[in-house]
């Protein structure tokens, strides 16, 4: 159960009926923290403009009592010294080259990163996330053709009253989603911030994928909700992080989960696996290490002469070309003669220092094995996309990727369930998918993926929900161990 209590500086009798306790500065000062009180979050309406203002204290006093306070202290001291150093104005620079600044209104005001001008809500969101206040006023300028934004914190007292109105709408839409503390049917436990990308090609999940999710995770008694990176204003308002997102080191995925470990969430995939992952030079040579069978590979610098009579004497035509970073077989390439081994590494060098080849080994299909915790939940036969060597064809918009087929993890050779096994102890503990070939009785691992592919009928096909709940079975038993 979670509890959000509103504090304002004196009475405001308005703020009463949106699923929320209100109280006044003095109360919250006085009455709080209270006895087996329940996880409390805190929406600071009071005036937070001067230092040792009531506003500010209330914050503070938050953070000293475990509270989670919007604005925070950091956010109200940030806004408070850029505006000293600004005359009053918070200067924040965003690319929306198909905006001009006479085609919309100037001056906005933005109510908890919503704001009612169309064009503008992605900023807004992107503000919200850096400067998490109730109210911030944005003014747009035109500085040599480029849109760029200035950006102050807002009184309450400030608003006209349709402004008000406004402001109620949207405190009782944030109150329900993000802050959960309404009337719902059933009381969740915990709650878990799902991140997706709309707007991502080929994610992990498909959307009937994630819908199955969150229904799992209440039967777990996790509220979850599918949020893209511009909505997790603040991730610490959640117990768990669960990320369906391509994930990448140079990316925001991978800044997302160090930040939500350090807020101490349970997540996945953690950073560590996003890191051991992502990149093939490490899997390759902890693979080496740990004696995990795989195909033979070799890291490479340069293309010079003695390099490329050394490839062709190990591996010799075709050997496969991979980046030391990609996912769904972007990456990676097949050379077939000497003209075309030069031509690619030229390429991928221009990009990454180091590269890898690897033995050519066709196969009809690849097996996929999903293994969280240690242990197979799934497996896959991936067939190649049609006249092609790889299971997906990047450049094929109508075969794209071939068919599958979806096994009991008892049906799989004992060799491939081993070898995905034994590749898994080296990233970790978490929700992984191995990539393995299989000849004459032989596994050869290809790669570990943090992140794995689930999708609605493809990946669950054999045990349908079950699936989805052994997922979040896993994050109920993380949260019970971390003991709050």
């Amino acid at each position: 159960m979670i509890k959000t209590l509103l504090v304002v500086d004196s009475g405001e009798e308005d703020f009463a009926g949106y699923g929320a306790e209100v109280v006044t500065f003095g109360q919250y000062l006085n009455d709080f923290p209270q006895q087996n009180e329940p996880k409390t979050r805190i929406i600071n309406l009071c005036d937070t403009e001067t230092y040792l203002s009531k506003g500010y204290y209330c914050s503070l006093l938050a953070e000293a009592r475990s509270h989670i306070a919007l604005p925070s202290v950091k956010t109200i001291n940030e806004l408070r010294f850029l505006s000293s150093e600004s005359g009053s104005m918070l200067h924040f620079t965003g690319a929306v080259p198909e905006l001009e600044v006479s085609d919309i209104p100037r001056e906005h005001l933005v109510y908890f990163g919503k704001i009612d001008e169309p064009s503008l809500k992605k900023v807004a969101g992107k503000i919200f996330a850096q400067y998490p206040a109730p109210i911030l006023k944005i003014t747009l300028q035109d500085s040599a053709g480029k849109l760029s934004f200035n950006i102050k914190r807002w009184p309450l007292g400030a608003l006209t009253s349709a402004q008000r109105v406004d402001f109620m709408v949207r405190l009782g839409e944030f109150i329900q989603t993000v802050w959960r503390t309404g009337a719902p049917q059933k009381r969740h436990r915990w709650e878990m911030a799902i991140l997706v990308n709309p707007e991502e090609k080929n994610p992990p999940s498909d959307k009937e994928a994630i819908a199955r999710f969150i229904k799992a995770a209440a039967k777990q008694g996790i509220h979850a909700e599918a949020l893209s990176i511009d909505q997790l204003q603040n991730i610490s308002h959640y117990d768990a992080l669960f990320i369906r997102e391509t994930t990448g080191i140079d990316h925001h995925t991978y800044r997302l989960a160090l930040k939500a470990e350090k807020s101490g969430l349970v997540v996945m995939d953690d950073s560590a696996s996003i890191l051991r992952c992502c990149n093939k030079v490490f899997l390759h040579d902890a693979f080496s290490y740990q004696n995990v069978p795989s195909l033979r590979t070799e890291v490479i610098t340069d293309r010079s002469d003695a390099t490329l009579e050394q490839l062709e004497q190990q591996f010799s035509y075709p050997m496969v070309l991979k980046m030391p970073e990609g996912s769904f077989s972007n990456g990676v390439f097949k050379a077939t003669t000497r003209s075309e081994l030069v031509e690619r590494l030229d390429r991928l060098f221009e990009t990454s220092a180091l590269v890898l080849a690897q033995e050519y080994l066709f196969t009809d299909y690849d097996w996929r094995i999903g293994v969280l915790n240690g242990r197979a939940i799934f497996a896959c036969k991936y067939r190649m996309a049609r006249n092609h060597w790889q299971i997906y064809n990047h450049n094929s918009k109508r075969y794209f990727s071939g068919g599958f087929e979806t096994l009991p993890t008892f049906e799989v050779p004992k060799v491939v369930l081993d070898a995905a096994i034994k590749a898994c102890k080296i990233i970790g503990n978490g929700l992984y998918g191995v990539d393995i070939k299989e000849v004459d009785g032989r596994a050869y691992v290809i790669e570990v993926n943090d992140n794995p592919s689930m999708d609605y009928k493809v990946e669950d096909a054999y045990l349908g929900d079950e699936l989805y709940m052994q997922v979040m079975a896993e994050f109920c038993r993380r949260l019970e161990l971390r003991g709050r």
